[in-house]
């Protein structure tokens, strides 16, 4: 997968040398012998700039392996405080952060697991009025935020911005996960589909419970982050089959995995054939 990202990172590490230290050399050890990774494959995690949209149940696992992977900058979004409850599934958080601001817990962590990631707290609520901003600063965007305005808001500010969208879901014990590049043209010059070609429209307020309605198993919470981790490191080195145009579906009680394919809408309002365009 020679994706768009993988280029653009590849070109900015060329025109600032991203080396590696030897402290890096070792901690990245496991990858620069990995195939498909490498030395050159490191320099463009080095590179690049990820953020994730909150610092709960799926950016847990996200901002730790990301961290873990050596990215060079790491920006995360989220207003929210760590309560008792969170700490059954959200586990960059610990007990003794307990009414601590949720970046300044994850940037703790991001602190003693890695100390060559650099660290950038967004503490605010993102919406459509600042998520374009949010976005314009990074090559790519991981979401696990837990509803659909925000999910909404992310997908069309990537759009207009020209950034690669790794999106998640979970809910109770099942999860899903997508990659999305609607501003890049797809197979046969068509455009990549966007959020909005496989959610034309946001579910009625009530009919989709929430987390603290009807539960989540907190276990599955961490192999779906991972699982979109994995996803943001392989658009940004460039291997593999991305998720383009393909929704992976996980259902922890049958412990079944399913890719259900998806297309572009033409009636889409954002790259679709009308003349109608979603509001940023």
């Amino acid at each position: 997968m020679a994706s768009y990202l993988s280029r653009s990172t590849d070109a900015r590490a060329k025109s600032h040398p991203m080396s590696l230290s030897s402290d890096e050399i070792e901690r990245y050890a496991r990858h620069i012998v990995l195939r498909h990774v490498g030395g050159p494959g490191q320099q463009k995690l080095k590179a690049a700039r990820v953020l994730i949209i909150g610092a709960g149940a799926l950016g847990s696992p996200l901002i730790q392996y990301l961290a873990a992977a050596g990215i060079g900058m790491l920006g995360v979004v989220d207003d929210d405080v760590v309560s008792l409850s969170n700490l059954q599934r959200q586990v960059v958080h610990g007990t003794p952060d307990i009414g601590r601001p949720k970046l300044d817990s994850a940037r703790d962590k991001v602190a003693a697991l890695n100390p060559h990631v650099r660290f950038v707290a967004h503490a605010e609520h993102l919406t459509a009025a600042n998520a374009l901003a949010l976005v314009a600063g990074y090559d790519i965007v991981a979401d696990g935020s837990d509803n659909f305005d925000t999910r909404y808001a992310v997908s069309d500010a990537c759009f207009y911005a020209g950034k690669v969208l790794v999106t998640a879901a979970v809910n109770e014990f099942d999860g899903s996960l997508t990659t999305l590049k609607p501003h890049l043209a797809g197979e046969g010059g068509k455009p990549n589909p966007t959020y909005r070609c496989l959610f034309p429209h946001k579910p009625p307020p009530g009919l989709v419970p929430t987390c603290s309605e009807a539960g989540v198993l907190g276990a599955l919470t961490g192999l779906i982050g991972a699982m979109q981790a994995i996803e943001v490191l392989r658009e940004i080195v460039g291997f593999g089959e991305g998720l383009t145009g393909k929704l992976l579906l996980i259902d922890a009680l049958s412990m079944r995995f399913e890719t259900m394919r998806y297309a572009w809408d033409p009636a889409n309002p954002l790259n679709g054939a009308g003349p109608a365009r979603a509001q940023r």
